[in-house]
Order: structure tokens, then sequence, then C-alpha cells
């Protein structure tokens, strides 16, 4: 299988790298645009800041290029949020794929939310074989608003979309990665689709 990882210097790109390695897949970091068209599967991951990953996305053409993806596409974290119509961290426009903004957090809570929580109302084979209230790994300070593509959701101060899905485009606010075997079983969900 081609599994691609797009490169745009906005990710924790080794750990999903490892989590591929031990499902027997190899995944290539790449941001060469015919190489990320060719491949069967796509991962856009991100740790970072929006408004910077975003220039960095602009800056190397991505930006138009992700969103006319056809294959099975999957965003994780900062990546899933940038794939919004919106982000309040830095102001930014998204790429508009999912019909949702990214709102940060009240100072209510203790913010970033950092470590394990809940995934409820699961609604896509990407959580095949995951149980509702499975717990994922998390480290964020903003979150998607619930909206109609919802196929998860989190609750931290609110109720928010912890995953999202449109046509073949998936996005988890958690890290599959660091999230032990229930998140290698959303991995190979996604590479199952």
């Amino acid at each position: 299988m081609d599994l691609k990882i797009v490169n745009y210097g906005a990710g924790n790109i080794k750990s999903i790298q490892f989590a591929f390695q031990r499902l027997g897949y190899d995944a290539v970091l790449t941001a060469d645009p015919e190489a990320i068209l060719r491949a069967d599967k796509v991962i856009f991951p991100g740790v970072g800041e929006a408004s910077s990953a975003m220039r960095k996305l602009k800056e190397s053409g991505l930006d138009t290029l992700i969103p006319e993806l056809k294959q099975p596409v999957l965003g994780i974290c900062l990546g899933m949020q940038l794939m919004c119509k919106s982000t309040e961290e830095g102001d930014t426009k998204g790429l508009g794929i999912f019909d949702t903004d990214v709102k940060r957090f009240s100072n209510e809570v203790k913010v970033p939310q950092m470590g394990w929580n809940t995934v409820t109302n699961l609604n896509s084979n990407l959580f095949k074989s995951i149980a509702e209230g499975a717990y994922m790994y998390l480290v964020h300070s903003y979150y998607a608003e619930n909206c109609n593509q919802n196929i998860a959701t989190t609750d931290y101060e609110l109720e928010y979309a912890s995953a999202l899905e449109n046509d073949n485009f998936f996005g988890v606010q958690f890290h599959p990665e660091k999230s032990g075997k229930v998140g290698e079983q959303l991995l190979m969900n996604f590479l199952e689709l």
C-alpha cells in the first residue's frame, strides 16, 4: 500500500510512522504533490500553531492540493483543525473540508486538555471494533464545534467533535498513534477503508 504522510513542517511525524510500522506498513513522509496524488492513503498530521502551519501549506501549494484529493485522507489533531472552515488560533481561515469552526476552550478549564478522554457517539467505519466510550489520548487547546459531519464526540467543558467525516476525508482530534491498542485499531480501520 502506498501510504504518504504530508510533510509541511508541522507534525509529530516519527510517532505516526512508528505506529504504522507496528501495523506492518511503511508510511513515507513527503511534500511532493505528485507523490501525494498517487498515494492510496494520505495522513495529514499536525502539532503546533494554526496560522504558521497554514502559511507553510500555502507556501508549498498543499492548501489547494489537499481538498482536491480523492483517496482516503486522515487529518490528525492540528491537521483535522486545519481541515475545518476556520480556527480562532491566529484567526486562521481553514481548508473548508469540514463544515465547522474551531474555537478555544475557556479559562474555566485547564488548557490544554492533556491526557486520556473518552470518545462517544461513534458513527463511522473508522471506529469499527472500537467500543463506545473508548479512551483516546488528546493534547489540544482548541476544539471543533459539533456539526452534522461528527462521527465522534468528546466532553471537556462542553461536548465537541473529536472526529469528523466528509466523503473521503476523516479527521480526529485525538492522537491514535499515542492511544495504544484502540488507536492502532483506528489506524488499521483507516487503512482498510
